[in-house]
């Protein structure tokens, strides 16, 4: 199968269909290719939070990254809407992260304190609250919360509409997308790229990679890296219930729908067919200790999912020498940063090259012990 594109975007999940949407919107002519539902796509087990509060300790320049996602996401839902007719029930009201205890409360105020106190970093505005101003905005709480952080420039939106809207814009801007198409190889000859699967060849005067976890194999094709370390999380979802909850928690939130999304864990399992219902629990018991009338809820359904993370958590966006043209995105923020995904990075890849001040704060070039630090940011 041979057929010319100006872009090839390997990985259709959230972040693969969102730069993907952002090139048509351009005018480009592209193709998405995908492994299909049966990968471990992370776009359906996230938990949907468009969160700046307390990202980008110790890399100052994801501070500014995230800020412009967040500024950017009203744009991105209207233009969505407008495309789609899809309502991706984008709420940015601001977000807590509560804490239980005093000591709990300490430790999150010294962490409050570290990230004000970054050389560079944007104003995140994120500000400690007492039990008894917390109770002012969220009255359902219960008596073991001691406060807690409080940004105004978080949100949570329906992530799984996201994606639909992101996929329904493709085809109305006449992207291409071929599932179950997974890319075993690619080459640069004659000034394009050859994409191997295993339904043909497909011809791209650029390539981007933004295929999860899988671009740790296929980034070295093209002269770049892309060090990895995916952790499993899990969600536990209860039944429908009374609208109680006017701000997202960073381990809590209620959908649009009314279902409320509990999610606090880390594990290095990395199968995502079982689940481990201990951590389940602990984390039900603590949701339920936050609002202890979550403890009348029935669970409707759990399950967990695996996420991408490169190595040290903060993004990695990097263009290749090698082999000019060919881009490498990951990301463990795929719902809050996908405004800047589809405006920024978009913007870029058409433009044919990342702005320097992204390469300098993302590269994956800081993975290498003999890489020395600049200090640039992006803002």
């Amino acid at each position: 199968m041979l057929k010319d594109y100006d872009v090839a975007v390997v990985g259709g999940g959230l972040l693969g269909s969102a730069i993907a949407w952002g090139l048509g919107r351009l005018g480009k002519k592209v193709v998405v290719l995908d492994e299909g539902d049966i990968a471990k796509r992370a776009s359906r087990a996230n938990f949907a939070l468009v969160w700046v509060q307390s990202k980008g300790l110790g890399m100052p320049a994801y501070t500014g990254w995230t800020m412009r996602a967040s500024e950017t996401w009203g744009r991105l839902a209207a233009e969505l809407k407008d495309q789609t007719g899809l309502d991706v029930a984008l709420q940015q009201n601001g977000g807590f992260h509560l804490t239980l205890g005093e000591n709990e409360f300490a430790q999150r105020a010294q962490l409050v304190t570290r990230m004000h106190n970054q050389v560079g970093a944007a104003d995140y505005r994120m500000e400690m609250l007492s039990a008894s101003e917390v109770k002012k905005m969220l009255p359902l709480i219960g008596p073991e919360v001691s406060g807690g952080s409080f940004c105004p420039w978080d949100g949570h939106v329906n992530s799984l509409r996201t994606f639909r809207a992101f996929h329904t814009g493709l085809k109305l801007f006449g992207i291409e997308y071929f599932p179950e198409r997974p890319v075993s190889a690619i080459a640069r000859r004659g000034g394009e790229f050859q994409l191997s699967t295993a339904q043909g060849e497909i011809h791209a005067g650029k390539v981007v990679l933004s295929a999860g976890n899988a671009n740790q194999s296929l980034a070295p094709m093209v002269g770049l890296s892309a060090p990895m370390g995916p952790t499993r999380g899990q969600i536990v979802v209860t039944e429908r219930t009374m609208p109680f909850l006017p701000h997202p928690l960073t381990t809590i939130r209620q959908t649009d729908e009314g279902t409320v999304m509990i999610g606090d864990s880390k594990e290095d399992q990395l199968d995502d067919r079982t689940l481990n219902h201990a951590v389940s629990a602990v984390m039900a018991d603590r949701a339920q200790r936050t609002f202890p009338h979550l403890a009348r809820l029935n669970v409707v359904r759990t399950w967990s999912g695996i996420r991408v993370m490169p190595q040290d958590g903060f993004p990695i966006y990097d263009q290749s020498e090698s082999a000019p043209g060919a881009f490498v995105t990951c990301c463990h923020s795929g719902v809050t940063l996908a405004s800047n995904h589809a405006f920024e990075i978009a913007r870029m890849v058409a433009a044919g090259a990342l702005e320097p001040e992204l390469v300098g704060a993302f590269s994956a070039r800081r993975f290498d012990a003999n890489h020395a630090a600049t200090g640039s940011g992006y803002y």
